[in-house]
């Protein structure tokens, strides 16, 4: 089969854009600077520590892509693979495997003196998510609801919403599939999300599991900025 080089630029350029876009676009709900707290402000450090390892590895998956579009003839079935590659990416489709299931729950002392806990502040979910992809995890769910970049944890009426959705009262629970769950579980369980929520009178439990399934992302990827060009 022969194809143009000016339409395998494009095509390689539009799959290019939609991964990017999918996987990196960053998070609209930002505090303000004088609101932050420390938790916001450690969120924001690791989730920066974390685009920049993405955005090297996505730069290498670019890169062998371009050699196997310059030296395979079948690209038919090159773009075929590469479709499906996007879909598991972009969190389109239900995945399976080893990983850690991670439950949150409360945790009072005797000195605790405050009134009753209703949910998991959005900060304190933002920054596990973030702790998670640099400690190795490939997917997370978080009660049910896959999470993708575009996927929004924010607060509304005391309540938390992730993907849109009510997450549950305690415990949460939060699937993660990884290729090292030991090593993941063990950062985890050591790591300052652990501390935060724990000054927060919550606290984690993380424990492998051979196999676990996560959903697919539910609602419509938003793509903006991009249209349809017409080669002549």
């Amino acid at each position: 089969m022969t194809v143009k080089p000016g339409l395998l630029m494009s095509l390689l350029a539009m799959f290019a854009g939609v991964l990017i876009m999918v996987q990196l676009q960053e998070e609209p709900q930002q505090a303000s600077g004088e609101s932050r707290n420390i938790v916001e402000l450690r969120s924001e450090l690791v989730s920066q520590q974390e685009r920049r390892q993405e955005l090297n590895r996505q730069l290498e998956e670019q890169l062998s892509l371009m050699d196997q579009l310059e030296s395979d003839d079948d690209i038919e079935e090159l773009m075929v693979d590469l479709q499906e590659t996007l879909r598991l990416d972009a969190g389109l489709t239900e995945v399976s495997g080893t990983g850690v299931l991670i439950e949150i729950d409360l945790s009072f002392d005797e000195t605790y003196e405050g009134g009753g806990l209703t949910h998991v502040p959005p900060e304190l979910l933002r920054l596990l998510i973030n702790e998670l992809n640099i400690q190795g995890a490939d997917h997370i769910a978080i009660d049910q609801q896959r999470i993708v970049s575009t996927s929004a944890v924010r607060e509304v009426n005391n309540r938390t919403l992730v993907n849109g959705q009510w997450i549950s009262y305690f415990p949460v629970q939060v699937k993660v599939l990884t290729e090292y769950p030991e090593e993941l579980r063990y950062a985890m369980m050591a790591s300052n999300a652990r501390d935060m929520f724990q000054y927060d009178n919550m606290n984690f439990t993380a424990e492998t599991v051979d196999e676990l399934t996560l959903p697919a992302y539910q609602q419509l990827p938003r793509i903006r900025h991009m249209e349809v060009v017409q080669e002549e």
